[in-house]
């Protein structure tokens, strides 16, 4: 009989998906909670109603309806275990149902603590967790908390194109660090392009954003997951670009197992690939453009490079194998 698996997780850029479906393949039957989904008109319509409201009572409102509605899938049928992704806009209850309920569990964390509603003492509280980031690993065990790393991965499941960019890719937010790569980038005369609604000039994005200042460099509004699989996958190199980050984000293995030829900004990338001959990294934009103009000059070195990282990534760092990681922690 297949185990019973509830994953409760906030819609975390439809990822709640990928982790569900790693975890069928590996034997398990999935029910996913996502506790911040609007999904429904009367979900969409108490949204609308709880934006009204003063901050401090709308954030509040929220995570009260985020409980309920968690306890409520808790309690409505039997599992065998718990995965909690992040879940800090969960309120006293939910914790307190789960506890009750005696099933195993563990919090899965994508973020740093410092970001989220957490301390580290309530997290110490709550059984096993598992982080991205070695830093909070070492934070929760130096405060008693039972826990592990266990890093992001590579959605393997999701289908893509390959779409030819003959450029330097960008497919993520704008932050002022990005902005200013890419327009060395293209000051280099090395051509770039920039992905994502903060770079757009489509005139819906500019508004939704209030971004009126364009950012200089060709750019183009939001990807579907699989889009910006095929984009990574044919870009002449894309850059994966951290902000105040102690972990590694999704992008780093799915740029790598999509065989992009993958440019980070983090050294310590060497504890899941061999640099320069799976991943490229740089610490100015002088290393990106010798990076691309290498790239355009021996096609053949790229290729191998694209093809070492998604290989590696196929074997290693997938989202299955850390479903296994997880499992493991509850068996």
């Amino acid at each position: 009989m297949l185990k019973r698996l509830l994953i409760v997780s906030p819609d975390f850029h439809g990822y709640w998906k990928a982790v569900a479906s790693a975890f069928e393949s590996i034997g398990y039957s999935v029910r996913v909670h996502r506790y911040d989904s609007h999904t429904t008109f009367a979900d969409r319509v108490q949204n609308k109603l709880l934006h009204d409201l003063p901050e401090s009572l709308r954030s509040r409102a929220a995570a009260e309806k985020a409980t309920l509605r968690a306890v409520e899938q808790l309690r409505g049928e039997s599992f065998d275990a718990v995965l909690v992704i992040k879940g800090d806009q969960l309120g006293e209850a939910w914790w307190d149902a789960l506890s009750a309920e005696s099933v195993p569990s563990v919090i899965w964390l994508y973020d740093e603590i410092r970001r989220t509603r957490y301390t580290p003492e309530f997290l110490a509280s709550t059984g096993r967790i598992a982080s991205y980031s070695h830093g909070d690993v070492r934070l929760l065990r130096e405060h008693g908390a039972d826990a592990v790393f266990v890093p992001l991965g590579f959605d393997s499941s999701q289908s893509f194109v390959r779409v030819e960019v003959p450029a330097v890719t960008l497919v993520g937010a704008r932050y002022p660090n990005r902005e200013q790569l890419v327009r060395g980038i293209q000051g280099s005369g090395v051509p770039v392009r920039a992905y994502g609604r903060d770079w757009s000039r489509r005139l819906s994005d500019v508004v939704r954003t209030r971004r009126f200042r364009a950012a200089g460099v060709p750019a183009s509004g939001d990807l579907s997951r699989g889009a910006a699989y095929g984009v990574m996958a044919g870009s002449l190199a894309t850059l994966n670009v951290h902000a105040n980050q102690d972990g590694f984000t999704m992008r780093t293995f799915e740029a790598a197992g999509v065989g992009g030829l993958e440019l980070v900004d983090r050294p310590e990338v060497s504890e899941f690939y061999e640099v320069g001959k799976e991943v490229l990294v740089f610490e100015s934009v002088e290393e990106i453009v010798d990076a691309a103009r290498r790239a355009q000059r021996e096609p053949a070195w790229a290729d191998q490079v694209r093809e070492a990282a998604r290989r590696r990534t196929l074997a290693e760092h997938t989202l299955e194998h850390r479903a296994r990681a997880l499992e493991a922690l509850w068996d």
